[in-house]
């Protein structure tokens, strides 16, 4: 990386690209962050506010103030997302998978509730093309009945 000294504006040479400085044209943008409002954080952020709270009191949003303290290096919050050392993971209890004889095709119609112990399906042999025997499939298909025009 080289600097060129004869320009009338430094050039930053940096492998294949150019870095030029970079001139603002119009008004700037002005800093939410004033020195009040760096105070007030810094405060609320030694009280143990929660950074949604702080935000809602100096008037700027979470994302901002997590940011902003980030800059500031104020003390590190632990993670609400993470676990703490020691903790015991809680473990969601898992229903034990039936296993279940495939013998071929079969009718897909379910007899019980699926979250009951005798829940299974149909065994019977389906229709040709379709996915339910004949018993099934007369509950599943039913024809509209012929309005007749008055």
């Amino acid at each position: 990386m080289g600097i060129d000294a004869d320009s009338e504006r430094a050039t930053v040479f940096s492998g294949w690209w150019l870095l030029e400085p970079q001139h603002t044209v119009g008004p700037t943008m002005e800093s939410i962050w004033n020195p009040e409002r760096i105070s007030q954080l810094t405060e609320l952020w030694n009280q143990g506010l929660s950074t949604a709270e702080i935000g809602r009191r100096i008037g700027v949003t979470k994302n901002a103030v997590v940011g902003k303290a980030h800059r500031l290096l104020l003390t590190p919050r632990p993670s609400p997302l993470k676990r703490r050392p020691g903790a015991v993971p809680r473990v969601a209890k898992v229903a034990k998978p039936k296993v279940l004889n495939f013998s071929g095709p079969s009718c897909s119609w379910p007899i019980g509730h699926p979250g009951d112990k005798n829940f299974h399906f149909c065994d019977e042999p389906p229709l040709p093309g379709k996915p339910y025997c004949a018993q099934h499939a007369k509950m599943a298909y039913i024809r509209p009945k012929n309005s007749s025009a008055a």
